[in-house]
């Protein structure tokens, strides 16, 4: 049920995993969540895994990841398959666009509660606000968070007693419409190159694979990754379910599954090197003072994206009265995030198909 990216996915996890079920901590997942901005990789899903292995271990962590993905994978590839054969949307459309209004509210209730536990004192307020001006005309994550890191070392360097005594986990790497137009060894190697230096979220995706599919190989259209991305926003999930999506058309269903493998796999293998580490790297004054920082400028950057995504979303009448419906669902009469997505998409394909036809 979590539509709309990242932003959205973390939100629904903390009303769930935190607030509800009380897994952890609320200082426990920030520190997931700053972890995850460590590595590359898609954050949301690596914050799965991260929340299945303090809850499970390696077992966990593995179920976590697996039981996330499967979801946008499976629908991505059914509307793959049909997209191909009758290019008829219309109905998902309206259904994603009800969901995305719906989880902009659960977006923000969950930042607003994080940012009150992320925000300890007012250099991390003000970092957290400069951090977010700056994304939001300079969207460049990692530039953004070594600065942080950097800023953070130097604080903490100052304060009586403090030593740098282990070293900071930071994984970075440099490193027409007819099917099957590329081996299958290929989609799986450049779907796997993608998922090991892909950072910050899926967000940036359309970048990666338009420098590798259109520019660099050449088998693909802009129209083609427009297309690919739209329908990975449609479904619940990773973004990167896309990879399933263009998958397919590459190597029809061992091409989807191929490259779905290709692109996660990555995240498995960084989310179970770092995760023991997080509990070590908060306990440790000079490494915890960093990840507060991070802690700070990563919701910064969830705060932006949602704005963003708030001023695309909401663009008539329809739409306002929608979010209005969202937001008293749930701060006023305080529904279940499930009930208010349901309700909200049902609600829209019903003014969209019989009030407002096209």
């Amino acid at each position: 049920v979590a539509f709309g990216g990242p932003a959205a996915h973390i939100a629904l996890m903390e009303r769930d995993l935190v607030e509800r079920k009380k897994w952890m901590s609320r200082q426990e997942f920030l520190d997931y969540i700053g972890i995850t901005n460590l590595i590359p990789g898609p954050n949301s899903t690596e914050l799965t895994m991260h929340c299945g292995y303090h809850r499970g271990g390696l077992g966990g962590l593995v179920v976590g990841g697996v039981s996330f993905i499967t979801p946008a994978v499976f629908l991505t590839g059914v509307l793959a398959y049909g997209y191909y054969r009758w290019q008829d949307l219309s109905i998902i459309q309206f259904l994603a666009e009800g969901l995305q209004i719906a989880v902009l509210v659960i977006i923000f209730q969950a930042t607003r509660k994080l940012f009150k536990k992320a925000a300890k004192n007012n250099y991390l307020i003000l970092l957290a606000v400069v951090g977010g001006i700056i994304y939001w005309f300079y969207p460049q994550e990692i530039v953004l968070l070594i600065a942080t890191i950097l800023i953070a070392f130097c604080i903490a360097q100052y304060q009586k007693g403090v030593t740098l005594s282990m070293a900071l986990p930071l994984f970075y790497f440099n490193a027409e419409n007819t099917i099957g137009s590329l081996p299958l060894h290929s989609i799986f190697l450049q779907f796997l190159k993608i998922g090991s230096i892909l950072y910050g979220s899926g967000y940036v995706l359309f970048a990666y694979l338009d420098t590798t599919f259109v520019s660099d190989l050449q088998i693909l259209s802009r129209q083609d990754i427009l297309d690919a991305v739209s329908i990975g926003q449609f479904t619940p999930g990773p973004v990167l379910s896309t990879s399933t999506f263009i998958g397919y058309k590459l190597g029809g269903w061992s091409g989807s599954i191929l490259a779905t493998l290709g692109i996660f796999i990555p995240s498995f293998v960084l989310v179970a090197l770092t995760s023991p580490w997080v509990h070590k790297i908060r306990k440790n004054k000079v490494l915890g003072t960093i990840l507060d920082a991070v802690n700070a400028i990563s919701l910064s950057f969830m705060i932006v994206v949602a704005i963003k995504l708030l001023t695309e979303t909401i663009h008539d009448i329809n739409t306002v009265c929608l979010l209005a419906l969202a937001t008293a669902m749930t701060f006023i009469m305080k529904w279940n995030p499930l009930g208010v997505l349901l309700v909200t998409a049902i609600v829209n394909v019903g003014i969209r198909y019989f009030l407002l036809p096209q």
